[in-house]
């Protein structure tokens, strides 16, 4: 029998998230490993910006500037391990289901949590993690029931008298686990050859575009989803009809019209919509056999 009442098929559940940022990343040589950036973007701004949908994220490190708000813990006593780093993330949440990461997985997606959270629902498990490209469990890419963690933890803090130093083994060996195989989104930087290697897949895996406003986006504070393609053919029709620098400058100025119809997703769409039809029109008014004052076809000459 699970702890909580599984949700309607379909339904996302609620999540907390907590992240584990505070590793000595020795194989770095001691390097800020959460900082180091891929495509432009920190590696835990990366993470966070996966479970951005989640109710209540805590970052277990010392505090630093991010691209969200987050809150922050510190486990007992500072690097004590990621057992007892958990267990001072989870203080903080309140939510059924927990997801736990590390701040060094650079193709982290939001869908990637929804499919564990979505497994731990189907199967009733205690937890679903992913699994690497040569099947190792990843235990810190992985959503768990939050009620089954607290249970464990307490177990093993009564055994060892306390958690700093245990292996992240000794928490999961106790719980039943799903495992959902996931090679890209389990990647994670724990070398420099494998940042390296992330920052060569950001260009590779044919989604650079994306990357790229992503980090537009979080560089510039905006939080707002909008149809890329929708501007690019707008980019396309500009830089045809017009001339080429008409491109950048109307894109531009689609973005300043949005704003001033108060943003979102629909102001960005209508002003596109707008401007789109107007580089049509102005590409037609030059098409050959066409009266520039008219519109229409030019008459034959009369004379």
């Amino acid at each position: 029998m699970t702890d909580t009442a599984p949700a309607a098929p379909g339904t996302p559940a609620p999540y907390d998230a907590v992240v584990l940022a505070g590793g000595a990343a020795r194989r770095l040589g001691g390097a800020d490993k959460p900082g180091l950036r891929v495509g432009g973007r920190a590696l835990l701004d990366r993470v966070l910006g996966a479970c951005a949908g989640a109710a209540t994220t805590v970052v277990v490190a010392a505090p630093r500037p991010t691209t969200r708000p987050v809150r922050w813990a510190r486990e007992e006593p500072p690097g004590g391990g990621p057992v007892a780093a958990l267990e001072a993330g989870l203080r903080l949440t309140t939510a059924a289901h927990t997801v736990v990461l590390s701040a060094d997985l650079p193709f982290l997606q939001a869908a990637t949590l929804q499919r564990l959270l979505t497994a731990v629902q189907e199967t009733g498990a205690d937890g679903a993690l992913l699994t690497d490209a040569d099947g190792r469990d990843q235990p810190l890419v992985a959503a768990y029931r939050t009620a089954a963690l607290r249970r464990e933890l307490t177990a093993l803090a009564a055994a060892h008298d306390g958690l700093a130093g245990l292996p992240l083994r000794r928490l999961t060996g106790a719980l039943e686990l799903t495992r959902v195989p996931d090679p890209l989104a389990s990647f994670d930087c724990d070398t420099w050859d494998d940042l390296a290697d992330a920052r060569t897949r950001i260009r590779e895996h044919g989604h650079v575009l994306d990357e790229w406003i992503s980090a537009v986006k979080d560089e510039l504070g905006i939080d707002l989803d909008v149809d890329t393609g929708v501007l690019l053919d707008l980019a396309r029709d500009a830089a045809h009809g017009v001339a080429r620098p008409a491109a950048p400058l109307t894109t531009f100025l689609v973005g300043y019209a949005a704003a001033r119809a108060g943003g979102g997703t629909e102001a960005v769409a209508e002003a596109a919509r707008k401007a789109a039809a107007l580089a049509l029109r102005w590409e037609e008014e030059n098409a050959p056999g066409r009266d520039a004052s008219s519109g229409g076809p030019s008459a034959p000459d009369a004379g």
